[in-house]
Formats: C-alpha cells, sequence, structure tokens
C-alpha cells in the first residue's frame, strides 16, 4: 500500500524517482524499493514524505488506492464514501466522518446549497462563529 501511495503520489506530480529521492534525500535506488514494497521507509522518511507531497502520514500509509480508486487525497481533504439517502432525505454520516469532525448524536448540521457545486453540511456551532466573525468585522471601526 505504501509503495503504491508513493508512486502515484510521484506520478502525480509527474516527478521522476530522482527527482523524489532527492527531495527525501535518499538514493534513487532506496527510493525505488520504497516504491516496490522490497524494503519501506522509516518514520522520519515518512514524515518527510507526507510533507512533501502535502498529504497525511496517516493517509500515506494506511490509504489503499483500490479502495475508490483514487489516489492518497491532500492534507485536510477526505473521501468518507458513499451514503444512500433514505425515503425521506436522511442520511447516514459514516463513522470516520464524524469521527474527523467531532460530530455527535444531537448535534445540529446546517444544510448549505450550491446549485453548481453540491450541497455542504457545517456544524451549527461552527456556522454561527462564521456568521458571527463576519458580523464582527463588518462593523469594525474604520470601516465603511
Amino acid at each position: 500500500m505504501l509503495g503504491e501511495n508513493l508512486q502515484n503520489l510521484r506520478k502525480m506530480r509527474r516527478l521522476s524517482q530522482e527527482q523524489a529521492a532527492e527531495a527525501a534525500g535518499v538514493s534513487r535506488q532506496a527510493y525505488a524499493k520504497w516504491e516496490s514494497g522490497e524494503t519501506s521507509p522509516d518514520i522520519y522518511n515518512c514524515i518527510a514524505l507526507a510533507d512533501f507531497y502535502d498529504v497525511s502520514l496517516d493517509d500515506m500509509v494506511r490509504d489503499s488506492v483500490s479502495a475508490f480508486g483514487l489516489p492518497v487525497p491532500p492534507k485536510g481533504k477526505h473521501l468518507f464514501g458513499m451514503v444512500s439517502v433514505g425515503e425521506k432525505g436522511q442520511i447516514v454520516i459514516p463513522k470516520r466522518a464524524r469521527d474527523v469532525f467531532g460530530i455527535r448524536a444531537g448535534d445540529r448540521l446546517m444544510v448549505l446549497g450550491d446549485e453548481e457545486q453540491g450541497l455542504a453540511l457545517v456544524k451549527e456551532d461552527v456556522m454561527l462563529q462564521f456568521m458571527k466573525a463576519v458580523k464582527d468585522a463588518a462593523h469594525e471601526p474604520g470601516e465603511r
């Protein structure tokens, strides 16, 4: 999994193994062995590679490209999977998404929509904080 992810990340950025190896501070041969799965980078090299490719360390070492047919997402971006809409419009938010965003039973979510871009769910408290910040910024002294 890690080797396949390293190879996909490198190819997405149109880098040679030599360029990726240089960024990691290792030889091309060492990097090639990581991609092939013959060996694995140590934790320090994994951290450096995750930073270099701007992905989370967890996603780089755990995500499987074959799960959704997509490569490791950029840091802070997630693909949690598909959900089905029930007869009354209900959906079940995947557990990993609930964990990442701290969504618990009883939380209220605001549903936002853009006919061109789709739907978004935002926790009520986050949206209220954002709205307050916008309101406060509009009333700061010196603003017109």
